[in-house]
């Protein structure tokens, strides 16, 4: 089975990865996606700001794809401060709204040690079936 590239128009080039692969069968694999702009470019500095950007930034992809948030099934969560996560819950909630309504697929959350980008406070990856694409 071979995958089609999913890459938002007018985004820096994704060097060594895809932000997107969509599959045959309409499966969606969006690789991990940190808060930082199309242009890569860290504009929040704080964990909430970095959480809402990362997940526009996967809804952008989806809807790249022919899909929309909805058509999400899976996001794993990486998080380098449990702390910070804990302590900021509703605006977490807020900002999750803002961009996924009320949509609220399977979702994990890791604790990690680091991120390769070291601006980085979070990466979220994500798994949709767009059914047009089959």
């Amino acid at each position: 089975m071979t995958g089609k590239t999913i890459h938002p128009d007018g985004w820096a080039p994704a060097l060594g990865y895809a932000n997107g692969m969509l599959m045959a069968d309409g499966t969606l694999h969006i690789g991990g996606q940190i808060g930082w702009t199309a242009q890569k470019q860290f504009e929040a500095k704080d964990f909430v700001g970095q959480m809402e950007q990362a997940l526009r930034n996967i809804a952008e992809i989806v809807r790249a794809a022919g899909g929309d948030v909805t058509d999400i099934g899976r996001l794993t969560w990486f998080v380098k401060d449990k702390g910070e996560y804990l302590a900021k819950q509703r605006e977490v909630g807020a900002a999750y709204r803002r961009v996924f309504g009320k949509h609220f697929p399977a979702m994990s959350m890791l604790v990690i040690k680091d991120l390769i980008e070291d601006e980085a406070l979070i990466e979220i990856e994500a798994t949709a079936y767009i059914p047009a694409a089959t």
